[in-house]
């Protein structure tokens, strides 16, 4: 199972493992992991599991599409190239050593 890193904003990391086929945001929600809300559960329609994405990862990634870009614009303090929604990452084999940064918070 891919390993991902969620960093809290204060710095704190958790590392764990996410099962191919979930999304980012799944795995902070199943992992406990704090800073992503989620409260849509995963449709787009919010803007509650933003995160910044590594530098490293962000080519690596899939790209951003219409919905995605339209729901950033909710977001906390986004952040142009690094900000994604972490319920459209969908997780794979690819992706093992993700590092995802959370926002001092969710809106």
């Amino acid at each position: 199972m891919p390993k991902i890193t969620y960093v809290e904003h204060s710095g704190k990391e958790h590392v764990v493992e996410v099962a191919s086929g979930l999304t980012v945001m799944e795995g902070a929600r199943d992992n406990g992991i704090p800073g992503i809300d989620a409260d849509c559960g995963g449709a787009c329609a919010c803007s509650t599991c933003h995160a910044y994405m590594d530098p490293d990862w962000v080519e690596k990634l899939p790209p951003v599409d219409a919905m995605e870009e339209d729901m950033l614009d909710f977001a906390y303090e986004t952040k142009p190239g690094l900000s994604r929604l972490t319920c459209q990452i969908k997780v794979t084999d690819d992706l093992d050593g993700l590092i995802v940064k959370l926002p001092e918070k969710q809106i």
